[in-house]
């Protein structure tokens, strides 16, 4: 398929999952002789190291999504690319408008990463809440949804009366050899040195989807029957909020808000146990590359994602959702019986970035050889 043109179109460039997914698929497009283009509404800020040097970024220069309509209706008509990937699913509108003002032929691909229906009940913004109203009449200018996980599929079906035959289950591609690397730099953090108490990582947005007030919770049980730290990888509004919680359950000595960082496999091969707190996922791409790194994994058992990638419990513990006391109990089982890193290691590589890619094209209907 050397010469087929591929374009990813996403809002901006920030490194969060939906663009490390984005990433891990270019990679494979291009190591096979494509020509990939990522098409952005915005690019203020891009990291552009982030992104494989063979990919050519092209800045629609919008404020919003919403104001990059007629800009990509002359990107379709001028360059006319085989096939498009989008998310998350707000530019799936945008998208679909696009082509049907375009008349492009253009094969879609639209990466649907969350449950619809839980981001109608618990999202105030106008274009998660009208996403499933707008997804009924242009569905038939998508070619393929690609839903994260079976639970993701279900509910797009239900929220969205999309046809099932138009939902292909793709997990999410994580693990590519390029991370072996990453996993062995070293961590700049002293919690992390040789004789420090054992340190309980999280990894995601500081937001209400991840529930930290749970895991702050648990991790102040803990606290009173072991010497541990948590760090957290990720930026968001929720952190003033949360520094004040971690100040009232008297964690914040061992608490750290670390940020975001473009290398969380180094912390995530060296941590004791992840955790995701979430209260809802679409796939939890973090578990996945928690357990790539050999990390013992525990997540709340939520709505979808987490259940799939630990094989309801094989590959790592289960709890239910808000229940901050079953979470501190995981955790100290966790760092007491430790499951081995190769077991986990395995799991997490079987979601290679190589078999994802062919099943995103091949939902479009394009084999690979």
């Amino acid at each position: 398929m050397s010469g087929l043109r591929v374009a990813f179109f996403l809002p901006h460039f920030a490194g969060g999952g939906v663009e490390r997914v984005a990433v891990n698929l270019a990679m494979v497009y291009l190591g096979l002789g494509m020509n990939v283009v990522f098409v952005l509404a915005y690019a203020n800020g891009v990291p552009v190291g982030s992104l494989p040097k063979d990919v050519r970024i092209i800045n629609l220069k919008a404020e919003r999504v919403l104001f990059a309509l007629s800009s990509l209706v002359r990107y379709l008509r001028d360059e006319q690319p085989d096939v498009m990937f989008s998310a998350p699913q707000h530019t799936h509108i945008i998208l679909l408008l696009a082509k049907m003002i375009s008349r492009s032929r253009v094969r879609t691909m639209l990466h649907v990463g969350n449950h619809v229906s839980t981001q109608v009940q618990s999202s105030g913004k106008l274009q998660d809440r009208s996403y499933p109203i707008l997804l009924r009449f242009l569905k038939g200018y998508a070619d393929a949804f690609i839903a994260v996980s079976e639970g993701v599929a279900s509910d797009l079906a239900y929220a969205a009366k999309v046809p099932l035959e138009k939902i292909r289950v793709v997990y999410n591609p994580i693990y590519r050899v390029e991370m072996e690397e990453l996993m062995e730099r070293p961590v700049e953090h002293p919690w992390f040195s040789e004789g420090q108490p054992p340190v309980i990582l999280a990894a995601g947005r500081l937001v209400e989807q991840k529930d930290y007030p749970t895991l702050f919770r648990a991790f102040s049980r803990l606290r009173y029957q072991r010497s541990v730290h948590l760090v957290i990888l990720g930026e968001g509004r929720l952190l003033p909020e949360l520094k004040k919680l971690a100040t009232e359950l008297n964690i914040a000595e061992d608490l750290d808000f670390h940020g975001f960082t473009t290398n969380p496999y180094c912390f995530m091969a060296r941590c004791s146990v992840f955790v995701l707190s979430s209260a809802w996922e679409g796939f939890a791409n973090v578990v996945a590359e928690a357990l790539a790194c050999g990390a013992q994994v525990v997540s709340t058992d939520c709505r979808s994602g987490p259940e799939e990638i630990l094989a309801n419990g094989q590959y790592g513990q289960l709890v239910p959702v808000g229940d901050d006391v079953a979470l501190a109990d995981a955790i100290l089982k966790a760092l007491d019986h430790p499951l081995p890193e190769d077991f986990l290691r395995q799991r997490g590589r079987s979601f290679t970035a190589a078999t994802a890619a062919r099943q995103y094209l091949d939902a479009v209907g394009i084999r690979l050889p």
